[in-house]
C-alpha cells in the first residue's frame, strides 16, 4: 500500500517518533547509566545517518535515475544487480 495523502504519512512519521521515545526511555529507565545514554545516542544517531545515506545520498550523489520505495526494495535492487553481473550504482570513470 502507498502512503500518498500529507495526512497520513505525518501520522505514520509521529508513529515512528512515539516508538523511538517509549523505545529509548523504557532502555534508560532499564539501566539508568551514563554509557546506556552515550551509547543509545550514538545508535540513533548512526541509525539516522544510515537512512540519510539510504535516501538521501544515492538518489542525489550516486544515481539520480534510481527509484526504490524502501530499504527492502533497494536490497532487492542491489543483490539482483549483482547476479545480473551488473554494477548497480554508477561509478566515476577512473583515469588509467
Amino acid at each position: 500500500m502507498d502512503l500518498k495523502k500529507p495526512r497520513w504519512i505525518k501520522l505514520k512519521a509521529a508513529l515512528f517518533l512515539v516508538i523511538v521515545i517509549a523505545a529509548s526511555v523504557l532502555l534508560l529507565l532499564r539501566t539508568p547509566e551514563m554509557t546506556s545514554v552515550l551509547l543509545l545516542a550514538v545508535a540513533l544517531w548512526a541509525a539516522c545517518r544510515c537512512y540519510y545515506f539510504a535516501f538521501y545520498v544515492l538518489h542525489h550523489y550516486v544515481d539520480p535515475d534510481f527509484r526504490y520505495a524502501g530499504l527492502w526494495a533497494l536490497l532487492r535492487y542491489l543483490l539482483q544487480a549483482k547476479t545480473r553481473g551488473k554494477t548497480p550504482l554508477r561509478q566515476e570513470p577512473t583515469d588509467l
